[in-house]
């Protein structure tokens, strides 16, 4: 008698061909025929196509799509250079420059305050060819700047055209918003932008 591995022995060693149990009918037969079924109960049905872009399909409400950087009711970004998203980045696929704000006036009497805050996000860049769209940046930033849109077409033909720009992700500027640079119109400090029972005045709860 053969032995295995440990001394015990091999039960099945003395098993011949002759002891094998003859199969059924249903297992030479029906068996091939059943592990088919998927096929045959598909293959005569008519082909489901999208008609995309003709018509698009609405998008979950909590969906990751295009980011965008948010605004003041007053116009002046949320945005204010912390850096944070970058760093929150498992993709390295966001760039950020802070600035400092200033209230004193240029050359030509202008503000150059960007938003309510000491610094703002001078250049913001997001890179859409390594973007995996994980939300991990919307996570860390502490001002609500930086939250996902519903829009998710961002092919195009060109590698340059996918590397976003601060304006191209910067909201739009809705009724009664000012184009910045200018002073804060909400309040005498930033505390004013922020703080909870002012944003629900303005119905931003």
């Amino acid at each position: 008698m053969s032995q295995i591995t440990g001394g015990e022995p091999d039960p099945r060693a003395d098993r011949g061909d002759d002891q094998s149990e003859p199969r059924s009918l249903k297992e030479q037969f029906w068996d091939p025929v059943a592990g088919f079924g998927v096929t045959f109960a598909t293959q005569f049905k008519k082909p489901v196509t999208e008609q995309y872009p003709r018509q698009k399909e609405p998008t979950a409400a909590r969906f990751h799509g295009r980011h965008q950087l948010n605004r003041h009711p007053d116009g002046l970004e949320k945005c204010v250079g912390c850096e944070l998203c970058a760093w929150a980045c498992p993709a390295d696929a966001i760039y950020v420059e802070g600035a400092d704000n200033s209230d004193e006036p240029d050359a030509d009497g202008n503000s150059q305050r960007f938003s309510p805050g000491e610094r703002y996000g001078r250049v913001y860049q997001i890179n859409y060819l390594r973007c995996i769209l994980c939300g991990l940046c919307i996570e860390a930033c502490p001002t609500r700047a930086l939250t996902m849109t519903n829009s998710y077409e961002l092919a195009d033909d060109s590698r340059e055209k996918l590397i976003y720009e601060k304006s191209d992700l910067l909201a739009p500027l809705e009724e009664g918003m000012e184009q910045p640079p200018h002073p804060m119109r909400l309040g005498d400090d930033e505390q004013d932008y922020y703080a909870p029972e002012t944003l629900v005045r303005r119905g931003e709860d």
